[in-house]
């Protein structure tokens, strides 16, 4: 099958910025999967307000999460990048899901427990319906391929469900989705602090964002947790020590790898150094990103012609969607 005719469909929401961890575990391969396949990427402005009720700074961070996938290489003419509440089909289709989701499954989804448990003051029914939502969003276009991390594996479980519930109710009208990355892992990217991945919602200081000055970036990797190095060659690095050479890894050139693995081994490895150098090298990485993103956000124009044809075309496949689901479920009255 020829692979343009296939469809990828994934969601970015608008809370928190884009760090290091989400380009390289998803807005890397969102760059690649559009020159190959038919790609829609959604920037879900609905899905935000099941935890973030007011609005006031959505507007601002829909722009800034906009520029900042276009900056890292997204491209407006290779995919279709629009914003969620611009095409109300969505809102249909997600209605008509509803009757085909039970509450039961829901409450037992792992995403919503944590939700509750977080937000105890605001459980609401988008919350509990959120994997009706998300399911919505992915066969809206009819997508088979859907890249996503291991945290949203349950909820793409659920989508395979709903359609499958809707296939045999109603007749063969979506394909089952599938999780897909080019059969490659994906990368986590570690926290500056030692502790698990870089997370838009925990320790700010440990997480490097495409949008960080210069002298943040240096001065959050310079605070990343070290110690007095090995003291004898051929000692086992600690995990905060290989966090370090992973990021290294991502921005150095192998030769700088290299001699800082080289000196650790021999147990001459100065980490002041080495810090240093990382630092240069993330700011080379970061920088044009950054600066990239600024200049489109400052934009608007231009934002909003991204996002008024990115809705024109999402209208068109999901109007085409909207039409098989009312024919095979009888709801095309004249």
């Amino acid at each position: 099958m020829d692979k343009k005719k296939q469809i990828v469909m994934s969601g970015i929401r608008p809370t928190g910025f884009l760090h290091l961890g989400n380009y390289f575990g998803a807005v890397r391969n969102y760059v690649r999967l559009q020159q190959e396949y038919s790609c829609y990427f959604m920037v879900a402005d609905l899905h935000s307000l099941t935890t973030h009720p007011d609005t006031n700074e959505l507007k601002e961070h829909v722009y800034r999460v906009l520029s900042e996938n276009i900056a890292c290489g997204l491209d407006p003419e290779q995919a279709v990048l629009y914003c969620q509440s611009h095409v109300p089909e969505t809102a249909e289709l997600y209605l008509l899901l509803n009757m085909l989701a039970y509450v039961g499954e829901l409450e037992k989804t792992v995403t919503f427990k944590d939700k509750v448990r977080q937000h105890p003051d605001n459980i609401n029914a988008g919350l509990l319906t959120y994997p009706v939502l998300q399911t919505a969003d992915i066969i809206l276009h009819r997508a088979a391929l859907v890249p996503v991390g291991k945290d949203q594996e349950q909820h793409l479980e659920m989508a395979r469900n709903f359609v499958k519930r809707f296939n045999h109710r109603y007749g063969e009208v979506f394909p089952e989705p599938q999780a897909f990355n080019f059969g490659e892992e994906l990368l986590k990217v570690p926290s500056l602090d030692g502790t698990g991945k870089m997370s838009k919602s925990e320790n700010q200081y440990a997480t490097l964002y495409l949008g960080d000055s210069d002298e943040m970036i240096k001065k959050k990797i310079m605070r990343a947790k070290t110690d007095a190095g090995p003291s004898a060659p051929n000692t086992p690095k600690p995990d905060y020590i290989v966090n370090l050479f992973q990021l290294m890894q991502l921005v150095s050139a192998p030769a700088t790898l290299a001699q800082f693995e080289s000196a650790y081994i021999d147990a001459s490895i100065r980490y002041g150094d080495m810090k240093s150098q990382l630092a240069a090298d993330m700011i080379r990485f970061i920088a044009p990103i950054r600066e990239k993103a600024l200049s489109l956000q400052q934009d608007k124009d231009h934002l909003q012609r991204v996002m008024r044809q990115g809705a024109e075309k999402a209208r068109e496949s999901a109007a085409r969607t909207l039409q098989l689901v009312k024919e095979s479920m009888g709801l095309n009255y004249y």
